[in-house]
């Protein structure tokens, strides 16, 4: 992408952010659903910043995408997340391993936000080893038939269409994926709502009873799923990371506001040492993760310029999976910083901070946690003979 298209995404998305801080800031409080994200991201044009310009999206580079949601990040982790459900791990396998039928099919759409997009890979039973999933699939008649239940999920509640993983019946062969449209008979969703933090994005459940998905819906080849999943996690791990890195700049933005105004013995808090440290710290974090998430971001690019590259890819897997190990925590301490720097008010979800504390907190856990992520580094470092569960 060049400088000025990618220029015209960033304008585009900092429109989107002033008109959404408002409501995101209402919604918070009350703990409703924020209802405006898909509208205004259609007037704004941002639902498929990197979906290529022949299916309707704005064609966008990962780095240009990373900083896009970096920028959203600041409005949030629920805001950022539906993003990264919608199009990093929605359109991204669609626009990866679909055929040309199912791009036509399902990209324009999603970009006009007339489909919304999911990623199905979660089970109640089956989080950080998907392996252990329990939905399965039989055929009859000219249709793939699911059974199964698919937990905490991104999306799930307002998505027309998600991409589904599911195992042949009796777990007699590998896992496949699916394109699978949830207006049907034999779909039930259910919205997650007693959740820590992100009150204001859409998280659920769906189980599926002999639903139907036709043929034409099957996902790359029958037995790849596990594959498309695994690599669909590389460009989610990166939205991760990237909103994370916005979150740090939110933090650092109003912890040095509020420091500088804030009076307390007599001069600005900001005078203070303690307080000091807490901002310089803030900052080490932001330019630390900053170069991690463009780092990863290149590498992404790098990998999509030459997919058959194999040193490539498992270079850009690997910083994906540093980059939202090394960023996640770096928010989730940015975010208790500042919390301190604001003192009693930091405690209030009044105030950005604690919003970011709370919200932040999943980005440790979703997309690959933390203990998940330090055993794919250590063995980059060791070699795959020492695997932790090989």
């Amino acid at each position: 992408m060049n400088p000025t298209e990618s220029a015209h995404v960033h304008a585009d998305v900092e429109a989107f952010c002033t008109e959404i801080r408002s409501v995101e800031e209402l919604c918070y409080v009350e703990h409703t659903f924020n209802d405006q994200v898909i509208p205004l991201a259609k007037k704004h044009n941002i639902l498929g910043m990197p979906v290529p310009v022949e299916y309707g999206g704005r064609g966008s580079d990962t780095i240009t995408y990373a900083r896009a949601l970096a920028r959203i990040g600041r409005e949030g982790t629920g805001v950022r997340t539906f993003f990264s459900g919608h199009t990093s791990i929605g359109q991204y396998p669609l626009m990866t391993w679909g055929n040309e039928d199912q791009k036509k099919r399902y990209l324009p759409a999603s970009v006009r936000g007339e489909k919304i997009l999911a990623f199905a890979l979660t089970e109640p039973d089956a989080g950080s080893n998907p392996l252990e999933m329990t939905m399965q699939y039989r055929r009859q008649g000219n249709h793939f038939l699911l059974s199964g239940v698919k937990y905490l999920i991104s999306n799930a509640g307002i998505a027309t269409t998600a991409v589904c993983f599911a195992y042949p019946q009796g777990r007699q062969g590998r896992i496949s994926a699916f394109i699978v449209d949830l207006d049907g008979p034999g779909c039930a969703k259910e919205n997650l709502t007693a959740k820590m933090g992100m009150p204001t994005a859409n998280t659920g459940m769906f189980e599926l009873t002999d639903y139907k998905v036709p043929f034409a819906n099957l996902l790359g080849e029958e037995g790849e799923g596990f594959k498309i999943a695994m690599g669909t996690l590389v460009s989610g791990r990166i939205s991760v990371a990237a909103g994370c890195l916005g979150v740090i700049e939110d933090c650092l933005a109003e912890a040095l506001e509020y420091a500088k105004t804030r009076v307390q013995h007599g001069k600005p808090i900001a005078k203070h040492q303690l307080v000091q440290e807490h901002l310089a710290m803030i900052e080490m974090a932001r330019l630390a993760s900053d170069a991690l998430v463009m780092q990863a971001a290149a590498a992404k690019d790098a990998s999509h310029v030459a997919p058959a590259n194999d040193e490539l890819r498992a270079k850009a897997d690997l910083l994906a999976a540093q980059a939202k190990l090394f960023a996640a925590n770096a928010a989730w301490d940015a975010a208790d910083r500042a919390v301190q720097v604001f003192g009693g008010r930091g405690w209030s979800t009044l105030y950005r901070p604690g919003r970011h504390l709370q919200d932040v907190r999943v980005c440790r856990i979703y997309e690959g946690t933390d203990e998940i992520l330090k055993l794919k580094v250590a063995a980059a470092l060791l070699g795959r003979e020492f695997e932790a569960y090989k």
